[in-house]
């Protein structure tokens, strides 16, 4: 970007619409930029020192600005975000958006005190201003030389062969025409669809007083399908989305047929759906999508942040029996394209797969560098932040159950009464006590150890670490969930995935009917 274009036309050219949403947007169209965008993720760091208009002087001078009160550390984080977004509603695309965030964050640590500043206008004026900013968290003068950086190589879990940046509208509206006539021809039923095509690219560079540089180009698709139909006056609505780190190319006929047949699946099935009885009984979790009870009851208990705090109930639980010793729960950000992945988090720290709980016994949180200090251990590159206007916090990325040793049909006939829970929406947790309620989008009953009827309207009550304990089979069919899943915390929203195995617990509570 220029360093000399204003903010009036930086905003101007944000609200572009349809015109951002085909091409390059208007106020990136420099040649460097231009360069920069079609290379997706084959830039090099002088690449994106060109783009944000840094250079390792103005870096260095930034952050002896930041370290002029007395601060133990600073971090840069410099991002640049382009989101598109189009609709297809009634059989005719009637919507298409795009947005561009660009700026840098700049975070001041003392002790465990964050300051915490941005700027939209990267420019050596701007950016001390805002350093100076976060630099009030302490109170102290210090004299900081210059920092000598040095580049962090980072792996590449979320390949791709066609940057978004080359991807017009009018290569984007075929894909939806063609869920929407697949649609409608899976069953006449249908009245309705919605069908949403959603992609966004981050560039990011962070910089750290410790001398570490790290950048990452990260690629997000979307597709979502919503269906509405019709039976002797009675209307159900449903969906099914797929989301990944991936490029175009995922979307494949292969996935765009999935899509249609499984939104009108889920959808018609409730026309036959029931409302079980009300009680405590045995619960299967499918494979998949269902890990969401996993992500919210449990995973966010183990962010160290809850645990430092002494909020959640793992706080002293560490390297203790919480579950079966059939059971290991991961968190990982090296799944290839998935939709949590990450290449380095945004503190600039290595991500790996971390053994949250390991054959029953809970042996790690999830840490980003202000919880790893107070630990005395390692960050697990769990340092994440919606965007560089937010300060980073220990967040999950793909969080899962490990395969364990049952099969999925054992799993099923061992249960005389029960319900089998296939997708979850609406839940809501207390991360204290670890309390929730889930809300059954699909499932089905389990009766004499057969599916039978479809259910709806379904509640399922507990306790994360209750349940944890009351899982009693685990089978070996693990899979990861495809959909576009968007944690929130604090007020800060991040993509992430989850999966599991299917899974019995022994009992949870169903708010159904009354017997």
């Amino acid at each position: 970007m220029s360093r000399k274009i204003s903010r009036r036309k930086f905003l101007e050219s944000g609200s572009k619409g349809l015109m951002a949403a085909a091409v390059i947007p208007y106020f990136l169209n420099t040649n460097i930029t231009k360069a920069f965008m079609m290379k997706g993720n084959a830039m090099k760091l002088q690449d994106y020192y060109n783009h944000f208009g840094v250079s390792e002087k103005i870096l260095q001078e930034v952050i002896t600005q930041a370290l002029s009160h007395g601060g133990d550390y600073c971090d840069l984080y410099f991002q640049h975000k382009i989101t598109n977004n189009i609709g297809l509603e009634d059989k005719a695309v009637n919507r298409a958006y795009s947005n561009i965030a660009f700026g840098v964050g700049i975070r001041v640590l003392k002790g465990d005190q964050t300051g915490y500043s941005f700027t939209e206008e990267i420019t050596p004026k701007a950016m001390k201003l805002a350093a100076q900013t976060a630099a009030n968290i302490a109170d102290s003068t210090k004299k900081v030389g210059p920092v000598k950086l040095k580049l962090n190589s980072t792996p590449d879990y979320y390949p791709i062969q066609t940057p978004w940046e080359q991807v017009s509208i009018d290569k984007k509206i075929p894909y939806l025409q063609q869920i929407n006539d697949k649609v409608f021809a899976q069953d006449t039923r249908v009245i309705k669809s919605n069908i949403n095509f959603y992609n966004d690219t981050s560039y990011i560079l962070i910089v750290t007083s410790e001398g570490n540089v790290s950048y990452d180009y990260q690629p997000m698709g979307q597709i979502s399908v919503s269906v509405n139909a019709e039976q002797n006056g009675k209307r159900e609505q449903n969906y099914f989305d797929l989301s990944g780190r991936r490029g175009i190319e995922f979307f494949t006929p292969a996935s765009i047929d999935r899509l249609a047949k499984e939104a009108v699946r889920r959808t018609v099935a409730l026309f036959e759906a029931v409302k079980p009885q009300a009680g405590e009984m045995e619960v299967v979790l499918a494979a998949g999508s269902s890990g969401i009870l996993l992500h919210e009851a449990i995973g966010h208990g183990m962010e160290a942040d809850f645990n430092r705090k002494n909020v959640s109930i793992f706080a002293d639980k560490i390297n203790k029996p919480v579950a079966e010793n059939f059971v290991s729960i991961v968190d990982d950000a090296t799944n290839p394209n998935i939709r949590g992945s990450i290449n380095v988090d945004d503190e600039g720290n290595a991500t790996e797969k971390t053994f949250m709980v390991e054959n029953g016994i809970l042996r790690s949180y999830l840490h980003d560098r202000i919880s790893a200090q107070y630990y005395k251990v390692k960050p697990t590159g769990s340092g994440r932040r919606e965007s560089f206007r937010h300060f980073p916090q220990p967040r999950m990325r793909n969080t899962y159950m490990l395969p364990g040793p049952h099969k999925k049909d054992e799993i099923i006939a061992s249960v005389k009464k029960g319900i089998y829970a296939e997708s979850f929406t609406n839940g809501q947790v207390f991360i204290g006590a670890g309390d929730f309620t889930f809300y059954v989008k699909s499932g089905f009953l389990i009766e004499e150890g057969k599916l039978t009827k479809p259910i709806k309207d379904v509640n399922i009550i507990g306790n994360g670490p209750k349940v944890l304990k009351d899982i009693v089979m685990v089978a070996d069919d693990l899979e990861m969930a495809e959909g576009g899943w968007t944690c929130g915390k604090n007020g800060q929203g991040v993509p992430v995935s989850m999966g599991l195995p299917t899974v019995k617990v022994s009992k949870i509570n169903v708010g159904g009917v009354k017997a």
